[in-house]
This record gives C-alpha cells, structure tokens and sequence, in this order.
C-alpha cells in the first residue's frame, strides 16, 4: 500500500560496509560492547511466545490505593490471563495464569524495552488520556467506554510484544506476564534507567553531529510526516463525527414533525399523519437515527488503530535519535583521537602546528627536558593505541546497530502497510454499509410518501 508520505529508501547497508571508519564517520557508535545487554537472535514465527501461550487482558477494574506519596488515588488495574498453547493442542485443559496491572507498569515494561533493545521499533501503548475526541465521548481516562477500549489497545501491545521475534525472548517481559510479586524489583535491577539516554544529550547529538547517515535521516522526516498526516485525519475524522451525530440525531424528529404538519393540512393530513405514523411505529428513520450511536463506537476502533500507527512514529524517531547519539559519540571519539595524534607530533618533532595555551607556555617559561617529553610521548603512544581500539571497537558496533535496526525497520514496513491497508478497507467497507442501509432506509420512506 502506498503510504500518504514518502517513505524513506529501503536500501540495505552493504555487507562489510566501512564509511569514515579512519575518520569517525561511520553509521553509529555508543557505549562499549561490554555495556550493551546481550541481544537474543531473533527467534523464528514458530518460536514466538505468541505461538506458545494465548495472551489476553480481559478485564479492567478501578480501584482506589495510595500512591508514592501515600496520597489516596483512584486508578484502573488491568486483568493479563495467560493459558499454554500446546496442551490446548494436545486436548488437555491447561490452567489459566492470572496477574493485575497497572498502566503504569505497562510503561515501566516498554521504557525498559526501550532502552533494552534501542535498535527496535518497540510497540506503543494505547493512549493514557482520550485525545481526539467529539463531543459525544469523554475525555475522562476513568470513563467505562474509554477504559474498555485501552484495555483493547494494552492487549495488542501485549500481542504486538509477544510477536516480535527479539522482544518475545525477553525474560523481563515473560516475567511481567507471569509473575505478580517482585516484577519490578526485577527490572530496576537491571539498571536499565542508568542507560537512558536524556533528551538533552539527543537534542545536543542531532544538532552537531557531522555525518548523519541519510537513510536514518529520511526516516525521521517520513515519521515527522507520517504523524502529522494521522493527526489531520484522526481531526478530521472527529468533526465529521460530531456532524453525523447531529444530523441523525434530527432524523429521529421526523415522526413528530409529520404529526404536527397533518394537522395544518387538509387534502394532505390524512397521508402526512399516515407517514408520521408509520415513521413512529415502523420505526423506520427512528432505527436510522439510534445506529448512529453504534456506528460511531465502531468508528471508534479504527480510530485506535490509526492512533497506535500514529504513536509508532515516535518509536522511530526514537531509534533515530539513538543512531545519531552513536554517530554523535563515535565522531567524538575520532576527533579526541586526532587531537591526541597531533600532539605526539608537535612533542615528538618540537613543533606547534596551531595557536595553543600550551605552546605560549613553552615560549614564556621554557621547553620541556628530553626525558619529559618522551614520558608524554609515551602516555600518548598508550592513549592513542587505546583510542584506536575503542574507535575500531564504535565503528563494529555501529554497524551492527544498523544493520539491525535496519532489519526491524523494514519488519516494521511490512506491518504497516498490512495492518493500514487492513483497517482503511475495513472503514471504506463500513461506511458503504452504512450508506446502503441510509439508501434502504429512505426508500421505504418514499413509498410511504407516494401512498398519500
């Protein structure tokens, strides 16, 4: 399906590709290998956690506790019920597991995934508070039918986890579906939060990082679009909402109208009161006009959908900014490495190739003895080999990032394009069924009309 913005190019690095590594400008960098958690390969689809144990959340309940700050708080706890598949195959009856969640674990579980696996398009939540919404529908999180419909959206996120061939291999994730007592122990343990990148090192890496790699370039832009594209619609979508709510609405007044018009008539009446009549009991445009309500909560669910692609676009700008955090440090490692170079030089050669505090040192108060200058030489010698190292060792490293944030990346296409493709055939198929009903409904209005 073509999308509504451009998206980027889907080329693929090249196998062994090595852009800039003398000179730091290689696709990425970041911490040492050392730091970085032990990816998982990726698991095959019969591998997937989705394909071993059937995942639901099947019910909400609000609650009332006390918080962080013991102030008393009224929240809404999720129900996660997890069965094993193969025992259902082999027709025995496997026992359903049972766990509450808050909300904002669910966000504790994806902020951990985030920092975890940052070369991933990690799936969004449902949104925390309504937005986009018409007059008829709350903006209250607490509200029934808002609730019923992010316990939908925190399922799917559940699914979308449990689906991915490297997220569904988490033991973190695994755990927060199977054990109630201690699972947040487990994840601050992992020190994850001490990972996190903040927002002003990312905002500090976009603007002076030297050599951005264009295919990540392109990428954040299509999201940027992509984004603002989904918002217009959801906009538009909710005013027209509105719209059609007033308008059938109105019809439901036709009956009485008709009534009080015969009145006012004589060679009419008869047929007016007739049509009026009919149009109370029959029920006709009166059953058009109460579909409304059941029409636009349909709606809804497709708005959620377009919603869940529109919150996907900052997951990847968030594996962009990543990229360029590598690119950012790898390009600060080369130029410290440079720097370092030429000052083995300048001491190994007694020049000053540029203007420095050090060098109008040496001229106001003498040069180093022979012995001080080989002790530098060689502290710098140790350094550079080191810095040399570490730079071999960013470069590999961004590579791999992008090789795999590459793969994911078009995994993520692919779903896209399937899953919209699905939800906009769906909605056109909805709103025909909608209008051909419209057109039943006024046809039999206009046989009552032509029998006045």
């Amino acid at each position: 399906m073509e999308s509504a913005a451009a998206e980027p190019s889907r080329s693929r690095p090249e196998e062994g590709e090595e852009e800039g590594e003398a000179d730091g400008a290689a696709p990425g960098s970041g911490p040492p290998p050392a730091e970085q958690p032990p990816a998982p390969a990726a698991a095959t689809m019969e591998d997937c956690l989705a394909k071993k144990i059937e995942i639901t959340v099947s019910e909400a309940e609000k609650r009332t506790g006390r918080n962080a700050v013991n102030m008393q708080e009224t929240y809404t706890a999720y129900l996660i019920e997890t069965r094993a598949i193969e025992s259902q195959n082999e027709g025995q009856c496997s026992p359903v597991d049972s766990l509450w969640r808050r909300y904002s674990e669910f966000e504790l579980l994806r902020n951990y995934l985030l920092v975890t696996y940052p070369h991933i398009v990690v799936p969004p939540l449902p949104e925390k508070r309504a937005d986009f919404v018409w007059h008829k529908l709350s903006a209250d999180n607490m509200d029934p039918d808002f609730v019923e419909r992010r316990r939908i959206g925190l399922e799917n996120f559940l699914l979308r986890v449990a689906s991915h061939p490297v997220l569904c291999q988490d033991n973190i994730f695994y755990s927060f579906l199977t054990q109630e007592g201690g699972w947040k122990e487990m994840v601050n343990e992992t020190g994850f939060q001490l990972k996190a990148d903040s927002r002003l090192k990312a905002l500090n890496a976009t603007f002076r990082v030297k050599n951005p790699d264009k295919r990540f370039t392109e990428l954040k832009h299509y999201s940027d679009e992509l984004q603002s594209i989904i918002s217009h619609l959801l906009r538009v979508r909710a005013r027209v909402a509105d719209r059609l709510y007033g308008v059938y609405k109105v019809h439901g007044n036709y009956g009485r109208v008709f009534s009080e018009w015969s009145a006012i008539e004589k060679e009419m009446g008869d047929g007016l009161q007739s049509a009026g009549h009919h149009m109370d009991v029959g029920c006709i445009v009166t059953r058009y006009a109460a579909s409304i309500d059941d029409i636009l909560e349909e709606e809804e669910h497709y708005a959620d959908q377009l919603k869940e692609y529109l919150f996907y676009a900052e997951a990847l700008r968030a594996v962009c900014r990543k990229h360029e955090l590598m690119q950012y440090d790898l390009e600060m490692a080369a130029q410290d490495l440079t720097s370092k170079k030429q000052q083995c030089e300048e001491l190994a050669t007694g020049t000053v190739r540029t203007f420095s505090l050090k060098g109008m040192t040496s001229k106001l108060f003498g040069q180093e003895t022979p012995e001080q200058r080989e002790a530098k030489i060689k502290v710098l010698e140790e350094q550079i080999q080191e810095g040399e190292e570490q730079l071999k060792s960013k470069n590999l490293e961004g590579r791999d990032f992008v090789k795999s944030a590459w793969a994911d990346i078009e995994r993520f296409k692919e779903q896209k394009n399937r899953d919209l493709k699905e939800a906009l055939i769906s909605y056109a198929v909805m709103q025909i069924s909608m209008c051909k009903k419209g057109i039943q409904v006024w046809t039999n209005a206009k046989e009552c009309f032509s029998k006045m």
